[in-house]
């Protein structure tokens, strides 16, 4: 999450250039994607998949 982050805030003085700007926001957006499947999406399927249940 933390590399993800640092590429995504990098990334942000490039937003300014019109050749880079197209590379830029792909890049972000898929890594924010990708780090949002990654901490909520997986998980919640593992769960459902073998039928984990939260302890009361």
């Amino acid at each position: 999450m933390l590399a993800a982050a640092t590429i995504i805030l990098g990334l942000i003085p490039l937003l300014s250039d019109v050749f880079f700007v197209n590379m830029s926001v792909t890049t972000m957006a898929g890594l924010g994607f990708a780090s949002l499947l990654t901490l909520v999406v997986a998980p919640t399927l593992y769960a459902i998949f073998f039928k984990i249940h939260r302890e009361r």
